[in-house]
């Protein structure tokens, strides 16, 4: 089951989207990988959605990437005793560490860190920017802010500081606990969210151990100001727009949206774009056209995936909004100056052997009309290069080790095949490239396809041989 397309789909699964037929329908429709969202929804309830997505994957002999998103230190407001408020603009309102219930007047904000780093004319943000508040006057237990854009606040709701660098780690106690148990599973990639640093990587990738991809999702300001440094200590990166949109103003997003696909597509690093792509589509059975446009522009830009979320993991329509999404790009992708697009926005390679190699693949598959370019992988090093030149041929990756079959079913134009054992020698390899070419429906005979491997065969890291063949 081959797609027609190369960008990919990330579809979050949620109580619109947990049983199996369901789950199977998306993954038909064009999802290639599923999102778990630990900020909602039990251990239990993930782990039996990731038994049904095995369960397809089984079924449908496709390798399938898995991605854990941790939920990360989200800050919120207390209880009111009332029931919600109402704040006006002008007025007083003041933050503590009282768990009391609030009122008009005051509420709980049950994190020190927050105090710590404020400081006066510093502004907070509540329920995803509706309410801006102003800090006064500050200590280490309170806050006294002023109003400035008012409205309605009910408990719980979120809280961002967008202008400062909180001393607080990515990783709560919560996230730990769900981090263990997703790896127990065996999910593919790890998702940590409100990256401010990169630390924050750092500290995942120490407690990962290479038993999944990692990845950062950068939603606060301050990881953008370290965007080169973060990006180098993840495998993946997500564009999480929701609170991007929020700690920023609005038409700061776009430039910064391309700012990290441009960064991530330099370094060969896998990018997803997230957040309302066809936010309409969670109570409309189709998108308005402004969300087709944007979808397009991402594919344009030439990321590695466009995510769904509540549009498949609570939407009224969730079958519907993939099989959406996967028309709009591969409506992009026939467009003749796709292409044109893609070649203009190809960054210098690294002074590698595999980046030559890689390269020199994208040049043959220029030259000739190759119907596959062919890369043995163990560590999924070779095929990740591969894509990063987005060639005009698919890129049909070959390995040994399941986990990293699933691992880049993320990566663009990337359609991964388990093998049963690594080759031998270069006669099995052409044979073993050939066959499974054929098999895949990727070419028929007399077709020609580009191989890239390392010798010696099964040794990680040694990508440096190319092989032209003929099916």
């Amino acid at each position: 089951m081959r797609r027609l397309r190369h960008a990919k789909i990330v579809a979050t699964l949620g109580p619109a989207s947990s049983d199996f037929a369901t789950i199977r329908a998306l993954f038909d429709a064009g999802a290639d990988v599923f999102r778990l969202n630990f900020s909602h929804g039990t251990q239990a309830q993930h782990q039996e959605r990731l038994e049904l997505i095995r369960r397809v994957e089984r079924e449908t002999g496709r390798p399938i990437g898995v991605l854990l998103d941790l939920q990360g230190p989200k800050l919120r407001v207390g209880s009111f005793a009332a029931g919600p408020i109402r704040l006006e603009a002008g007025a007083t309102f003041r933050l503590d560490l009282d768990p009391a219930p609030g009122d008009e007047r005051r509420v709980s904000l049950p994190h020190a860190e927050i105090f710590a780093a404020l400081k006066p004319d510093t502004d907070l943000l509540i329920d995803d920017g509706k309410i801006r508040l102003r800090v006064e006057a500050c200590g280490p237990d309170f806050a006294t802010t002023r109003v400035i854009a008012g409205g309605a606040l009910s408990e719980r709701k979120g809280v961002n500081v967008p202008d400062v660098l909180l001393p607080i780690s990515a990783l709560t106690e919560k996230d730990r606990r769900d981090l263990d148990f997703g790896l127990t599973l065996g999910v593919d990639w790890v998702a940590l969210s409100f990256v401010q640093r990169p630390e924050d990587m750092q500290e995942l990738r120490e407690i990962v151990k290479g038993r999944a991809g990692v990845m950062a999702k950068l939603e606060k300001p301050a990881a953008i100001e370290s965007l080169a440094a973060v990006v180098a200590l993840c495998d993946a990166v997500m564009v999480a727009r929701g609170d991007l949109g929020v700690e920023l103003p609005a038409e700061r997003v776009p430039c910064i949206q391309k700012r990290i696909v441009r960064e991530c597509r330099r370094a060969g690093k896998p990018v997803i774009v997230a957040t309302q792509m066809l936010e309409s589509m969670t109570q409309s059975p189709v998108p308005t056209r402004a969300e087709a446009s944007d979808v397009a522009t991402a594919v344009y830009d030439g990321v590695d995936a466009v995510m769904l979320s509540a549009e498949s993991a609570s939407g009224r329509y969730p079958v519907e909004a993939v099989a959406t999404m996967d028309r709009i790009i591969t409506e992009v992708e026939r467009d003749p100056h796709y292409r044109d697009v893609l070649d203009a926005s190809l960054d210098a390679r690294d002074p590698t052997v595999a980046d030559a190699i890689c390269a020199s693949l994208r040049q043959v598959s220029a030259l000739l009309p190759v119907a596959a370019m062919v890369t043995y992988t163990r560590s999924g090093w070779t095929s990740l290069r591969a894509a990063r030149e987005r060639p005009k041929a698919p890129v049909l990756s070959l390995t040994p080790d399941r986990d990293i079959a699933r691992r880049l079913a993320l990566a663009w134009g990337v359609h991964t095949v388990h093998l049963d054992s690594d080759v031998k020698n270069v006669a099995e390899m052409v044979s073993t490239a050939c066959t499974t070419t054929r098999a895949e429906d990727y070419g028929r005979a007399g077709d020609a396809i580009v191989i890239a491997a390392g010798m010696p065969f099964g040794k990680a890291g040694t990508t440096n041989l190319l092989h032209v063949a003929q099916l």
